[in-house]
């Protein structure tokens, strides 16, 4: 899992709809996904702090886990199949109770983004839907180990098999 952060909101120019975009630590993978527009402004009213008279859907969601005496301890964007992403939302207690809730990513992005909980993104779901943000940076790494694999001479090995021999013994 990788731990990712919300990097706005973006409108798909083809069909209009909002895409919330992920991005790793390093701002080095992106993650793109597709949300309903009530998601999307839910996750706007956040990230530009702009206030509301009356609580919110996922406002609702979070006073009702603190009430039952639950915090909301990380969000997990674990799946993807047909171009539907999958989320659980991940609740402990002071007991070290945990209980996990099956969720849309764009729900439980809006819940996590309200109490600052970590959003974390499967390796499978990286593979299947990121982008890479830092071509320079991953070309930089593939050069360098693009050299290292080239400097390898056979006698290389032949030092750490005779160490692991005599590890062994």
């Amino acid at each position: 899992m990788l731990e990712m952060k919300v990097m706005g909101i973006a409108i798909d120019t083809a069909s209009g709809s909002p895409i919330i975009v992920l991005n790793d630590k390093e701002n080095r993978k992106a993650l793109p996904i597709w949300i309903g527009s009530a998601e999307a402004s839910a996750i706007i009213r956040k990230i530009e702090n702009i206030k509301v008279v009356r609580p919110m859907t996922h406002d609702l969601i979070i006073d009702i886990i603190q009430k039952t005496g639950y915090s909301v301890d990380r969000i997990e964007i674990n799946d993807v199949e047909k171009e539907t992403y999958f989320a659980t939302i991940f609740l402990s207690n002071a007991n070290g109770e945990e209980v996990s809730i099956d969720s849309r990513p764009s729900d439980a992005i809006a819940v996590a983004i309200r109490v600052d909980a970590p959003i974390f993104v499967s390796a499978k779901v990286l593979a299947d839907g990121s982008v890479s943000c830092n071509s320079e940076k991953d070309e930089a790494e593939s050069e360098e180990f693009r050299n290292f694999i080239q400097s390898i001479k056979p006698s290389d090995f032949e030092k750490l098999l005779k160490d692991d021999k005599q590890s062994d013994q």
